[in-house]
């Protein structure tokens, strides 16, 4: 038997929810803080979404998702087209690849996991920026952006954690 239209539709819209909190994730990255010391610096949502829905859900977050939302970090960033569309394209593999090691483990090896890769994204945005502006940046706001990420993991994974529960709990 087939199911009901509305049946379907609440599917779908499930299966959105990882794109759609992504996506959420990437538009707070956008709003000005307005705060002098930090006016540039906003941590990395859209890796953390990245990171989270590819370990945890990755059959909703394939990797061309991942490179549409880094394309769109781009052009909200104002960061050269690509560039982080490449970096979350690698950390979407990366995650997804080792999403057997994951499963079952502490939310500590998550974080300290999350922690390496995220180090490694900034730098390589860092990196590919400096090589297609062919000039040297200053890498302090990377260095707190990376802090600042760090330090707001754990309230970001607790949240995407409820999320998970209360909307795909059955999908």
């Amino acid at each position: 038997m087939r199911a009901s239209l509305w049946v379907r539709m609440d599917t779908w819209v499930r299966h959105m929810v990882p794109v759609g909190v992504t996506f959420a994730l990437l538009l707070l990255t956008a709003i000005p803080t307005h705060l002098p010391a930090l006016s540039g610096i906003v941590p990395m949502l859209p890796l953390m979404g990245v990171y989270y829905w590819s370990i945890y859900r990755p059959d909703l977050l394939p990797a061309w998702v991942a490179f549409a939302i880094g394309l769109l970090y781009d052009i909200i960033g104002g960061t050269p087209l690509g560039v982080n569309a490449l970096v979350l394209l690698v950390v979407q593999g990366v995650a997804a690849g080792q999403r057997r090691f994951f499963l079952g483990k502490s939310f500590l090896v998550a974080w300290w996991a999350f922690g390496l890769l995220a180090a490694g994204a900034a730098g390589a945005t860092w990196l590919l920026v400096v090589m297609l502006y062919g000039r040297a940046l200053d890498a302090s706001p990377v260095i707190f952006e990376y802090l600042l990420t760090m330090g707001l993991f754990p309230l970001l994974t607790w949240i995407l954690a409820r999320t998970q529960m209360a909307f795909l709990k059955e999908v």
